[in-house]
């Protein structure tokens, strides 16, 4: 078959180097005092960082914010979003699926449509953590339980590789911005590798034993994880090194920062534990029934802040989370239509077309163990309501009884680089460079035919041997 159906049964390792390995194994000192989580006492301390390595992390780092903060500096303005995105999610059958996703007007109306463009087997185990680079979603990342993170490059659609640094199942990816890329294991440590040659920069230990999320601050300074030794950390990623912990008493399985960064969430089977960055717990909130995701999102009018919430009882539910911390945040509305388990939502700014009845919404998207991918328009949600609204779906997939795991919504742009200051697209060039195997020789149409639809989900969806329901 083609080079990808090879791949799974034996990755290929990218370029040599990421044997370049860790530029510092130094376990991070644990603290048990409650550390304030203010990215800017970062700053202060990464300018005094001794060694020619870190200093020159910290300002690839310090610039890579930069033009991420100039790119993205008016996120509600229509020109700078995208026209179109990518739904790429993974599943226990091995199998990752890609959907290209559009919007369309008939009139004043505009609706949202998918269709199929890739779907191929791309590991040898269940994939566990999907992730798309952020302003042009050029990288796609995918984690398994096969201990390998892959990396594709979403707009040539061919495989660059198999980052190999973990011993353990890849549990969360992350993209802080398109420069970096966070992983995290079971075998308890995380990971940093840096995007123009997948070399890894630091690996971070502190956590005795499973991680299970890493959440990155909106100004890349700070990230924090939860793990199985019920403990919340910390982590300097301007120095490369874990700045503080703290005792949580229970298995945090996700931790999600707000949209502004202000304060922060705990998910642990049915609670919300929502933090201040004084580690001031704020509010617990019980859901009614077990969650397997949750995520912060800002109304699609006005500045207002939502806690998306998806779990057992196959729906999304809508908190809304008040200005005045003081308040206890409500379910204001339910997005359904699944008949299982909601297993992870995703959501994305875009623009709509001229001619439109707005310039541009919010695009919510969840996956189910239903097998279905279902998009939701934010803009449905009233900005008050006395009652619970129910939002139905505007646009959905069905992968035929695919389990999915794992869900990121990515830039569809074929062209976004090349938006900003005519910069961005030069420096993804450079990078396609750096980033591609020298010897590899295959030609893009060939690539592009690697990843076709066509046939390519009968290698792997009879495939039930990893991941059961009891591990859902």
């Amino acid at each position: 078959m083609s080079p990808l159906t090879s791949s799974t049964k034996g990755p290929r390792p990218l370029r040599p180097s990421l044997k370049k390995a860790r530029l510092s194994n130094d376990t991070p000192k644990a603290t048990t005092k409650r550390p304030r989580l203010d990215p800017n006492t970062i700053k202060s301390t990464s300018v005094k960082a001794k060694g020619k390595e870190r200093a020159a992390l910290a300002e690839t780092t310090l610039k890579t914010k930069k033009k991420a903060s100039t790119a993205t500096s008016d996120p509600s303005s229509s020109t700078s979003l995208p026209t179109a995105f990518k739904v790429i999610t993974g599943s226990y059958e091995k199998l990752l699926y890609g959907l290209e996703g559009s919007v369309s007007t008939e009139g004043s109306e505009y609706r949202f449509n998918l269709k199929p463009i890739f779907i191929f087997p791309a590991h040898v185990s269940c994939i566990k953590a999907v992730a798309a680079s952020p302003q042009g979603g050029k990288w796609l990342a995918t984690g398994s339980a096969d201990e390998i993170v892959k990396v594709w490059d979403l707009r040539r659609r061919k495989e660059i590789g198999g980052l190999m640094h973990h011993e353990g199942s890849i549990t969360h990816l992350e993209f802080p911005s398109r420069s970096f890329l966070l992983s995290a294991s079971e075998d308890g440590t995380l990971a940093l590798f840096r995007a123009r040659d997948w070399a890894v920069l630091r690996t971070l230990k502190g956590h005795k034993g499973r991680v299970n999320s890493v959440a990155v601050h909106r100004s890349c300074k700070v990230a924090l994880s939860v793990g199985k030794d019920r403990t919340l950390r910390m982590w300097d990623l301007m120095r490369g090194k874990g700045s503080a912990s703290t005792k949580i008493g229970k298995e945090g399985e996700l931790v999600r920062w707000s949209t502004d960064g202000s304060f922060f969430a705990v998910q642990a089977q049915n609670t919300i534990d929502i933090y201040s960055t004084e580690m001031e717990l704020l509010h617990s909130i019980t859901h009614p029934s077990r969650l397997h995701d949750i995520k912060f999102c800002k109304r699609a009018d006005g500045d207002g802040e939502l806690l998306f919430a998806g779990g057992e009882d196959k729906k999304l539910s809508v908190y809304d989370v008040p200005r005045d911390h003081a308040k206890v945040p409500t379910i204001i509305a339910e997005m359904v239509g699944h008949s299982n388990r909601v297993k992870a939502v995703d959501w994305m700014r875009i623009a709509l077309p001229g001619g439109a009845t707005r310039q541009s919404t919010t695009l919510v998207c969840t996956i189910s163990s239903d097998g279905k991918v279902r998009l939701f328009d934010l803009a449905a949600l009233p900005a008050s309501s006395e009652t619970k609204v129910e939002l139905q779906p505007v646009a959905e997939y069905d992968t035929k009884g695919t389990r999915l795991t794992c869900l990121a919504l990515a830039d569809g742009n074929s062209g976004a680089g090349s938006t900003v200051n005519g910069k961005r697209k030069r420096d993804d060039d450079e990078g396609d460079d750096e980033g591609e195997d020298e010897d590899d020789d295959d030609s893009g149409e060939e690539n592009e035919a690697e990843w076709d639809v066509d046939g390519a989900a009968e290698d792997g969806a009879s495939d039930d041997d990893e991941g059961s329901d009891e591990d859902e």
